[in-house]
């Protein structure tokens, strides 16, 4: 085989930009027990999507005959749709044997097969799957790597999103999932972007990450594991770096080291070697696009470690992998941290002229924007916006507790936010449903419909825009009181659940799936109703409280900045 050389693989890499979006990317965090208020591992992943397939789908265990397959489908989310595979943004996939959310007309085509086994597991799955009946889940976000590679039927046939849902129907440990999932990297092949996937369970939390590897076969990968008492972070860049092959806390791939070597990635005399370094060229997007994130995060749940949010570069070290957050965090403050976008500090996205006269943080991407998972560190870019960690583009957001003292099925909760997480409400949802609401389970971005969850959500965002300051401190309101609420229900549909299951356990499933739907049905209602208060409270520019048509006008400081003052407030030629 022909070597390939870095300058060759730089060639690959700039081609492939072309096809990879530049504004999907999403935050991931890992939250060990020993950090954690209640003793919960806790893993969180926004899906930051570009109006992808928005849709969560409860997957149920099933049974599998002696000789059986699993296919192994292609996935948009890693470098866009490919046709010849059935493989579109919506849907994701279309299949018999994933349960009835997944069905349809034209069934998706598998890049390949492996064997099945005997029984899998339940799980939740969305772009990537999420968590399953054992309370093993899993987070997510995209990297740049040197390689970007298409799939390739024999050669190439997993990403990321079915490693995990494999995972997930067949392991019940995070250390179980990993070995799982490097196997099938190295017998099967890895194709796609860089990844970094938090795999946690009801004890601990392991990050692995993974590239495609310029032999054409394989892949690359290594898992760390995150200190019990500590966070992690990961924003759309690789966060391992000195790989030790004899440290009880990683994992390394067998192809990771004679590869990186023969491709001159890397060599013994350079010292131990850097994950980040060896298989990226830095930073997702632009400068700042990835480390602003991870910084922030850090500083909010560790303001005592004073970091600093400028760095020398892509390559720094100045964010460990993980960090002992000052005060034992809750779940509501993981969701805190996902609402966030630099509110108080000095790259605050509701100040400024790009914000408006009414505070909107949003910005929106466009041609004259940095392009692909990670840009050419030579170029110019004209300007940059900050990327915050609430971003308009998301899809969906959740929360994900295992909680160790508790039963599976009432230990495991996804908190699901659909659309952005600053204005969007987390629904509690147990793994031991025996399926999820049809409204979580339909959406097309492309046809509103108030059948969906997501769509009522999305549209209060959305309407928001008009008078942002005023819009999003309704939100909060309604959504601080609906998510106080959900944790005090909890306490006692969780004391019920646990009389079940010490009495008649086969009720369990149905008595969980009953509380979720409805007060999934209740909240996406309320929602609604919500949506069409908003409509006429702030209709035509007015607020419309007890009078209607009462002016509220501008902040006069932003006034201040426009024509308003030179406007027409005399007679005659000035």
């Amino acid at each position: 085989m022909k070597k390939i050389t870095v300058s060759t693989v730089f060639v690959v890499f700039l081609l492939t930009l072309l096809t990879v979006s530049s504004a999907i990317g999403c935050t991931t965090m890992l939250i060990t027990k020993g950090a954690t208020e209640d003793g919960s591992v806790v893993v969180s992943h926004s899906d930051d999507n570009d109006l992808m397939d928005q849709r969560i789908v409860y997957v149920p265990a099933m049974d599998h005959e002696e000789g059986e397959t699993r296919a192994v489908y292609c996935s948009a989310a890693a470098m866009g749709e490919f046709p010849e595979y059935r493989c579109f943004l919506y849907p994701r996939m279309i299949t018999d044997r994933r349960g009835p959310a997944y069905m349809g007309d034209e069934p998706s085509i598998a890049l390949g097969t492996i064997p099945q086994v005997s029984h899998t597991y339940a799980y939740f799955d969305g772009n990537y799957g999420i968590m399953n009946e054992h309370q093993l889940m899993f987070g997510e976000c995209t990297d740049g790597a040197k390689i970007t590679a298409k799939p390739e039927p024999g050669k190439r046939i997993f990403y990321s999103s079915e490693l995990s849902r494999v995972a997930l129907e067949r392991c019940r440990t995070a250390r179980e999932a990993i070995a799982l999932m490097g196997s099938l990297i190295e017998e099967y092949g890895y194709y796609g972007t860089g990844e970094t996937l938090p795999v946690a369970d009801t004890e601990e939390g392991w990050i692995m990450e993974m590239a495609p590897s310029p032999e054409g076969t394989g892949g690359l990968w290594v898992a760390k594991r995150v200190p019990d008492g500590e966070m992690f972070v990961g924003a759309n860049e690789f966060r391992i770096r000195e790989v030790d092959r004899d440290d009880p806390d990683m994992m390394v791939g067998k192809e990771l080291f004679p590869v990186a070597k023969k491709h001159g990635w890397w060599k013994p005399s350079d010292g131990p070697l850097d994950w980040l370094r060896t298989v990226s060229l830095g930073e997702y997007n632009h400068p700042y696009y990835s480390l602003r994130r991870v910084w922030r995060a850090f500083s909010l749940a560790a303001p005592s470690l004073g970091l600093s949010p400028w760095v020398e570069d892509g390559y720094t070290k100045a964010y460990p992998f993980s960090i002992k957050p000052d005060k034992k965090l809750s779940v509501r403050d993981v969701m805190a941290i996902h609402r966030d976008r630099y509110e108080g500090t000095e790259f605050d996205l509701t100040k400024g002229v790009a914000a408006g006269p009414f505070g909107y943080p949003d910005r929106f991407y466009g041609p004259y924007d940095g392009k692909g998972d990670v840009g050419d560190p030579k170029r110019k870019l004209d300007g940059a916006w900050e990327r915050p960690i609430s971003v308009t583009y998301c899809g969906y957001a959740f929360v994900n507790q295992a909680r160790g003292w508790l039963p599976d099925p009432i230990g495991g909760i996804m908190w699901l936010g659909l659309d952005k997480p600053a204005d969007t409400v987390f629904m509690p949802f147990f793994v031991g449903v025996e399926s999820l609401p049809d409204s979580v389970e339909t959406c097309d971005t492309s046809l509103f419909s108030r059948d969906s969850a997501w769509w009522a959500f999305n549209f209060v965002s959305n309407w928001a825009g008009l008078r942002y300051d005023a819009i999003h401190c309704d939100i909060v309101s309604r959504r601080e009181a609906l998510e106080t609420g959900f944790l005090e229900k909890l306490k006692e549909v969780e004391k019920d659940a646990m009389e079940i299951n010490r009495n008649n356990p086969e009720k369990l499933a149905g008595f969980l799936t009953s509380f979720c739907d409805e007060n999934a049905g209740r909240t996406v209602d309320g929602w609604w109703n919500f949506s069409e208060e908003l409509i006429v409270k702030y209709d035509d520019g007015f607020i419309n409280v007890g009078q209607m048509g009462t002016q509220a006008g501008y902040p006069m400081e932003w006034l201040k900045t426009t024509s308003w003052p030179e406007g027409p407030t005399e007679y005659g030629k000035r």
